[in-house]
């Protein structure tokens, strides 16, 4: 940082070099956090999602109850969970599992991770329900397989329709992500937490760092209505 911007930061008490250096580790890490989470989460989903639809409750019924499971508890209490409750796993202490979840990022990632799969999986599975029967008997007409039609036609129309309901999956988990601070991680909120602490300015701090989410946030929203205006752009009319 040039000296020139640190000496005018550091003519205040709250927004020094320092403190903004603690929030862009804190933001390196939520978007570090939630970035893996999601990517981990939409590769299990789409899988699960497929299964879902099968009409075996042997295969779509274990499924539901992950779903169900995720869906219907606070991803706080699932997160409590996995970071307290690995450590009361027997014999864990003594496996190389210890070295990975004694770190209270890996916990996080997988709680998110499970969380964001099981909405994930929903959201795929109602795109793929929808998918109107006369694209399915166009491609058997064509002789394709189940394997050929999910490929080609089913999961391609059902990303079109899932993007918007995803969009909004992506930004709850960014927010949500705020509750990793209360298992010692310093993202966002865990850096406002400690400039707060530090100097006994809530508003200031907190204030601060919600700018920050809002900021992700509209890029986000940004991101995902160029995406949809991409898949969509086929519905849109021809300009006479």
């Amino acid at each position: 940082m040039p000296d020139f911007i640190a000496e005018w930061l550091n003519q205040n008490d709250i927004f020094t070099a320092m403190t903004l250096m603690e929030y862009w580790d804190g933001l390196v890490t939520t978007v570090h956090l939630v970035f893996l989470s999601l990517v981990i989460g939409l590769l299990v989903a789409v899988p699960l999602a497929i299964l879902r639809t099968v009409r075996n409750p042997l295969v779509s019924g274990p499924i539901w109850v992950y779903t169900y499971l995720f869906r219907g508890t606070p991803l706080l209490i699932q997160l409590y969970i996995i970071y307290y409750g690995v450590a009361q796993i027997p014999g864990i202490q003594e496996t190389f599992w210890w070295e990975i979840f004694k770190e209270p990022l890996y916990p996080a990632l997988l709680a998110f991770t499970l969380n964001t799969a099981a909405y994930t999986t929903e959201i795929i599975r109602g795109a793929i329900l929808s998918t109107p029967n006369g694209e399915i008997e166009a491609a058997k007409a064509y002789g394709m397989n189940w394997l050929l039609r999910m490929r080609r036609i089913i999961l391609p129309s059902a990303a079109r329709r899932a993007v918007q309901a995803y969009s909004n999956e992506v930004i709850f988990m960014l927010h949500a992500s705020a509750i990793a601070s209360v298992v010692t991680i310093v993202d966002l909120t865990g850096a406002a937490r400690n400039i707060y602490s530090r100097f006994y300015a809530p508003f200031d701090a907190f204030i601060f760092v919600a700018l920050c989410y809002m900021a992700l946030t509209f890029i986000l929203v940004f991101a995902f209505r160029k995406l949809e205006n991409h898949l969509l752009r086929h519905q849109r009319p021809v300009n006479g």
